[in-house]
């Protein structure tokens, strides 16, 4: 049976404004962000369909997925390096002659957002 993981992003209010919580596994670096503004370009629309297509389609590279998406290399990468800094995906190299190539692959079921107020 398949175990299901679970990303869990904590907000708390802060002097009036929002801040991402962080949890003792992570380091300041992992979240380079402080509000809400950021929290939805990580989970923007355009996100959501790269998560959507690597989870239905299993794109064999980036470069296969950014031509699933319709969309231009450069910025699927971008969309893929963040989604991977936060923990949404993993990269799997695989060598293909003599090529390397990175396979994403969805490495969480479920997202958590607490605000704490």
């Amino acid at each position: 049976m398949a175990r299901t993981k679970t990303k869990e992003i904590g907000i708390f209010e802060s002097k009036g404004t929002f801040n991402i919580f962080r949890s003792s596994k992570t380091s300041k670096e992992d979240y380079d962000f402080a509000g809400l503004k950021a929290l939805r370009q990580v989970l923007s629309n355009e996100k959501a369909r790269v998560l959507h297509v690597i989870k239905t389609q299993h794109p064999t590279s980036i470069y296969d997925l950014a031509k699933k998406l319709g969309r231009n290399f450069k910025a699927v990468m971008d969309d893929i390096k963040l989604l991977e800094k936060f923990g949404f995906i993993e990269l799997i190299e695989e060598k293909t002659k003599n090529r390397i190539r990175h396979k994403p692959e969805i490495i969480v079921d479920n997202i958590i957002i607490n605000i704490k107020i």
